[in-house]
């Protein structure tokens, strides 16, 4: 199906490696540098859509089995690692009305301070819990989520009321809903995966978020920006 052109209602971004340069699941391997490869392993593998994301999910947890304290830790290492203009972006988003979302599987405790620090509201940060025992260390994932599986991130956005939908992701979970989208934007400015560019309706590989402008923007959207002094200097990055 080919890609509906903007104006899009709704912006949805992809988390990791998308809004920040890092991917979770391996810092919070960092201070195992005997897991550590076999983590990042696992992860290329699922994002790259090798295997199954839910073939390695809760296997990469049981492996690290993170206490709360190291989960929270990652949510200020996204703020810390945020790609460049992330938070003007979003802005610039929701001056222009745009439903800003964002969807990821990476774990909510660390996902959500994140995202609020962007500026998208709690309802709209859509990303997998766990549940810790009495002493916080790692117990579960919570099996109910979609995120945490292949396709889930599809029939999340499916469940949503209907919008001219815009998806922002590096990863075969977000190539996925491709089908089930106006368009998907693959964001190759962190990493570059061949399979999932080969189903992107665009791709931006600077690694700048400003970059993204012109792939989510009309051209009238884009002039409206221009004629506002606030937002030319945003601008002159895109």
């Amino acid at each position: 199906m080919p890609p509906t052109p903007p104006p899009y209602d709704r912006v949805v971004f992809d988390c990791d490696s998308t809004l920040s340069t890092i991917e979770g699941i391996e810092e919070l391997a960092a201070g195992r540098p005997e897991l550590r490869d076999e983590i990042a392993a696992l992860t290329d593998q699922a994002m790259s859509g090798a295997i199954p994301l839910e073939q390695v999910y809760a296997r990469r947890l049981e492996l690290l089995a993170p206490r709360r304290v190291e989960v929270a830790q990652v949510g200020r290492l996204y703020m810390e690692t945020a790609l460049p203009h992330a938070r003007e972006v979003v802005s610039v988003l929701h001056a222009l009305d745009k439903e800003v979302r964002v969807v990821s599987g990476g774990l909510m405790l660390a996902v959500q301070p994140f995202a609020a620090w962007l500026g998208v509201r709690a309802e709209r940060v859509h990303a997998v819990p766990i549940r810790f025992d009495a002493n916080e260390h790692y117990l579960a994932v919570d099996e109910t989520c979609p995120l945490a599986r292949a396709g889930g991130k599809r029939e999340l956005v499916e469940s949503w009321p209907g919008a001219r939908t815009v998806l922002v992701g590096d990863g075969m979970t977000d190539a996925e809903v491709a089908p089930a989208v106006a368009a998907f934007v693959c964001f190759a400015g962190v990493v570059e995966r061949p399979a999932v560019v080969e189903l992107a309706h665009a791709v931006v590989r600077r690694p700048d978020l400003a970059a993204l402008l012109p792939a989510l923007l009309s051209q009238d959207e884009l002039e409206r920006l221009q004629r506002d002094p606030r937002h030319r200097p945003l601008l002159a990055h895109a």
